[in-house]
């Protein structure tokens, strides 16, 4: 596949440990069932998503607290008490990208997040300065896996796809950026992105299988001038 040399992250779940439940088992003092049942049936991923994709946050909860009025401390919370869901960064995750940084690697954010709560992770977490390019969802108004988000990562950066690769936790986004030629990885934790660690050289193992290739596990390597896609035996 040969050499990649722009490399593409995402945020929460790869870099940031971001979770409501960090914030709402102390609202619902511990009681878990009830945490859940909330967060499945008020405060919801969708409802969430719509935020990530444009959504105003006094809209979003405007409406929930409509269907939801008993709820209303709770909901406001969720927008009110944001900076208590990013349990704080995945440093595993940021080693590697401080590694690529110092290598000269191109890096670029693909996140899905509220353009209004996206200042707060760029006030908290320095690392983000080390990107020479941001793709924020509730900015662009599309919403991974939405082909329209990748489309403008490209074309403002004039990135090509075949020397790029994705990494994120979320494997329909990871698919639709193959879609495009982007080598995707879906991120499960540091250890595994990592791989193994050889002198010089960083093997980031991707289990799926390359067919046309015959290859039954492959990885990327990242040197001196980027990530090298590779095959790695078994």
């Amino acid at each position: 596949m040969g050499i990649r040399d722009v490399v593409i992250f995402d945020l929460g779940g790869v870099l940031i440990d971001w979770n409501p439940r960090h914030l709402y088992r102390k609202l619902f003092d511990g009681d878990a069932a009830a945490m859940e049942h909330f967060l499945a049936t008020v405060c919801t991923q969708e409802w969430n998503r719509s935020q990530d994709a444009g959504r105003l946050l006094a809209d979003a909860a405007r409406l929930l607290k409509q269907q939801h009025a008993d709820k209303a401390e709770l909901i406001d919370a969720f927008y009110g008490r944001f900076d208590e869901m990013m349990a704080g960064p995945i440093s595993g995750t940021v080693d590697i990208l401080a590694e690529l940084h110092a290598r000269g690697t191109p890096l670029y954010l693909l996140s899905n997040f509220s353009a209004e709560t996206y200042p707060l992770a760029c006030r908290r977490f320095d690392f983000l300065r080390l990107f020479h390019g941001i793709i924020v969802s509730g900015e662009v108004k599309a919403i991974k896996p939405d082909p329209r988000i990748y489309e403008i990562l490209i074309d403002r950066y004039r990135i090509d796809p075949h020397r790029a690769v994705f990494i994120d936790d979320v494997a329909e986004n990871v698919d639709a950026a193959k879609r495009f030629g982007i080598h995707g990885i879906q991120f499960i934790d540091p250890e595994a992105l990592r791989g193994q660690v050889k002198p010089a050289a960083l093997i980031i193992f991707n289990s799926e299988p390359v067919p046309a290739l015959g290859w039954k596990r492959h990885g990327v390597k990242i040197t001196p001038i980027g990530v090298e896609v590779l095959q790695v035996d078994e």
